[in-house]
């Protein structure tokens, strides 16, 4: 709130000054309307910026299986960059913007052909929007060796961290 007051200087003149009344005023009474408005908004705000970087930007995952042992083991929490290549159309197999490719050696997060989800290393790009999979644990590894080549549109995004 804004309250104007004026100042009379000798000649009788007045000028008004702009006086700000406290923060306390200003703030909403704990248990008032205005303040559960105002929480809301903020936990309302909170889950759909949570929900933008779950579906678009960033996903935790947790690692199954023992295709990538010995550097992925059972257990470990991974940080997928959904947005490393491009951008998804959420729900589908379709890039709205696609900026990149899987490289030899990065480690991405796939559907495969059969619809599961894997985690697997990049050994090859194949012509035809199409990369080779590969585990690290060798012969124990079900990678591409079983089910062929992956279509680029099937990646959900590269692990830019294990915990």
């Amino acid at each position: 709130m804004i309250i104007l007051a004026c100042t009379c200087r000798l000649n009788g003149a007045c000028w008004p000054i702009k006086k700000r009344s406290s923060a306390l005023e200003e703030s909403p009474r704990p248990g008032s309307q205005k303040g559960k408005t105002q929480a809301g908004r903020a936990i309302i705000g909170a889950f759909v910026v949570a929900l933008v970087m779950k579906f678009f930007l960033f996903d935790f995952m947790i690692a199954e299986g023992h295709s990538m042992i010995p550097v992925i083991k059972p257990g470990k929490v991974l940080l997928v960059c959904r947005v490393f290549y491009g951008i998804r159309v959420p729900g589908s197999g379709v890039y709205f913007v696609r900026w990149g490719v899987p490289k030899k050696g990065d480690v991405v997060v796939f559907y495969t052909p059969l619809g599961e989800i894997a985690v697997k290393r990049c050994g090859e790009a194949l012509p035809g929007n199409v990369f080779y999979a590969l585990g690290d644990n060798g012969d124990q590894s079900y990678d591409s060796r079983n089910y062929g080549p992956v279509p680029d549109n099937n990646i959900i995004g590269k692990v830019i961290g294990v915990r």
